[in-house]
């Protein structure tokens, strides 16, 4: 597969949206798209045609949707209500409604094979669902409730690995677990505390966390998301910040402090052949950027049109689609 080049990646369209899409999913092989959004609400829309419109999803949640995932005919999202609904995408019914989390669930992610869904919420739980049955196969409890300073934590984000053998959960301390899928059974431990501020003085107030995971094609790689300690804990403007585990033997092999782009690392994906490793997210603005995991380097990064909370990358590696700050975003490999 040929190797786009990251310095020719361009904004090819926008779409303009209220408020915030946070969590999204494509369909296959295609410019079709699922989010989540602020107004509680799930939505579809084509970014390929002549004029995308975004068409409303039964099953409204009671606030941020800030997980969807689409699992074969299934769109299963998560929000701050702690509810898990599915949707049918053939007939844009609503299929049923969970009460899966005690608090805000913050990820939802399918498994490769799309049998299982899973998510997690600040109750500190990760748990695993039956995607066409929507039974709880496995709860995952590995996250401390409270930081290290008794304040309430939360659990960020998960990742399967590309093999949907293992799942990767990441809270807001920096503490990250590796779970054996099939039988829920802890396999490893990372850490990456940097990505953690607590200011004691201010307000005794933390900000922070581990935002995004993502495992190599391999699997033997697992890359953490954040951003960097931060001075002034009422804005975002430490560096965006990346390390890289093997995590079976749990050593870090790269640590990225940041160059320009300030704020959160909110979404990862590895090049199939390693070639490189992307991320985006933001702070007020928004940032892509390319890591060379072989040369040890940053790549190139640019500004994005909106701080970045989700995005997918075509399979020929030509588009990457994106959902954020009041935009859905299509950015292309220009020649």
């Amino acid at each position: 597969m040929t190797m786009p080049d990251p310095t020719k990646l361009k904004v090819a369209r926008h779409l303009d949206r209220p408020g915030i899409c946070f969590g999204m999913s494509r369909v296959p092989g295609s410019g079709r798209v699922y989010f989540g959004a602020s107004d509680a609400k799930v939505y579809e829309v084509d970014l390929t045609a002549e004029k995308p419109e975004a068409i409303e999803l039964p099953g409204q949640h009671s606030g941020y949707v800030m997980g969807v995932a689409l699992a074969g005919a299934s769109v299963i999202s998560g929000a701050y209500d702690g509810k898990l609904i599915w949707r049918d995408t053939a007939t844009r019914t609503l299929v049923r409604s969970v009460n899966a989390h005690s608090r805000w669930i913050r990820g939802v992610v399918t498994s490769p094979d799309g049998r299982l869904v899973a998510s997690v919420a600040d109750d500190m739980d990760c748990k695993l669902w039956n995607v066409e049955t929507g039974e709880l196969v496995h709860t995952l409890q590995g996250h401390a409730k409270l930081t290290p300073t008794h304040f309430p934590s939360m659990l960020y984000c998960c990742a399967f690995s590309p093999d949907g053998l293992f799942l990767a959960t990441a809270d807001k301390v920096g503490h990250v677990v590796v779970w054996e899928v099939a039988t829920g059974r802890s396999l490893a431990t990372l850490e990456a505390p940097v990505m953690y501020t607590w200011d004691p003085r201010q307000r005794q107030h933390s900000i922070g966390g581990i935002r995004s995971l993502a495992f190599s094609q391999d699997g033997t790689q697992l890359a953490v998301g954040g951003t960097g300690q931060i001075g002034n804990i009422d804005h975002l403007e430490a560096l965006a910040r990346v390390e890289v585990f093997t995590w079976h033997d749990g050593q870090r092999t790269h640590e990225f402090p940041g160059d320009k782009s300030k704020g959160l690392v909110e979404r990862m994906a590895f090049h199939p052949q390693g070639d490189w490793l992307v991320c985006a997210g933001g702070d007020h603005g928004g940032f892509v950027q390319f890591y060379d995991l072989r040369a040890n380097k940053l790549l190139h990064q640019d500004t994005a049109p909106m701080h970045i909370y989700d995005f997918s990358l075509s399979e020929s590696l030509d588009t990457l689609y994106a959902s954020g700050h009041g935009k859905l975003a299509t950015f292309e490999f220009k020649s």
